[in-house]
């Protein structure tokens, strides 16, 4: 039975050329490609240095309601919730992508569950919110992207867990599950599922000019030739590019 919550997953070759490119250059393609607003604005890297690229899971937190928490603080309740079902479908090289209204109050995740996402291979969290257990937490092999950490639980205060695997708003930017998240030290940006093979391509040449002209800046190169490259600067690199392939 086909699961309806199951997302779908760009190919594997496409998530691993694309994660050779920087959350600064997705951005900036995007952008010359007319996408704006992809950077997730709010959630900063907790673990500096990491950088991860994968397919988005997404969880969605709403504010509590009473009538909609019956049976609260029982573990086996928990259970049942979003938090609970979007773990079960994480496959190797998932990000999760929640959607906790940019408030701080609320653990999204602890070190439990994350020690989960671990084993099963996620590659880590971007949270517009915060999480708890953050000293244990960040000692896991993932990348977590938060706003904040508290002592709270996923349910202790105003939010809960209400869905997952739908399109949600994170730092203000729509992310629909399977769509490819990039995140690093400078944050965090969603890339289009159907466009990651040319914002891919657009953002590697990028990459090789920017290489090139680096190099040229250091060796005290004219900043108003090289970057970026005037005609003559993109002949230089055309010949540079033969050169070192």
């Amino acid at each position: 039975m086909t699961d309806p919550k199951e997302i779908i997953r760009p190919a594997s070759e496409s998530i691993e050329r694309i994660s050779l490119v920087s959350s600064a250059t997705a951005s900036g393609t995007l952008t010359s490609m007319g996408v704006n607003n992809t950077f997730i604005d709010g959630p900063v890297a907790r673990t500096p240095g990491r950088s991860i690229t994968g397919p988005a899971l997404t969880l969605q937190f709403l504010p509590k309601r009473e009538d909609q928490i019956a049976g609260e603080g029982d573990e086996n309740i928990a259970k049942q919730t979003a938090l609970w079902q979007v773990l079960q479908r994480v496959q190797p090289g998932d990000v999760i992508v929640v959607d906790a209204r940019g408030q701080t109050k609320t653990g999204c995740f602890g070190e439990m569950l994350l020690t989960y996402l671990a084993a099963r291979g996620g590659v880590g969290i971007i949270v517009d919110g915060s999480i708890r257990d953050s000293a244990e937490a960040l000692t896991l092999d993932i990348g977590i992207w938060t706003r904040g950490v508290t002592p709270n639980y996923a349910t202790q205060t105003t939010l809960s867990p209400w869905d997952f695997n739908v399109p949600i708003s994170c730092g203000d930017a729509l992310i629909i599950p399977g769509d490819v998240v990039i995140a690093d030290d400078d944050g965090a940006v969603v890339v289009p599922a159907a466009m990651i093979d040319e914002v891919a391509d657009k953002a590697l040449e990028h990459e090789d000019w920017e290489r090139f002209s680096r190099i040229k800046l250091a060796e005290g190169g004219d900043l108003m030739k090289y970057y970026p490259l005037d005609e003559e600067a993109q002949a230089e690199f055309q010949q540079w590019k033969l050169s070192n392939n």
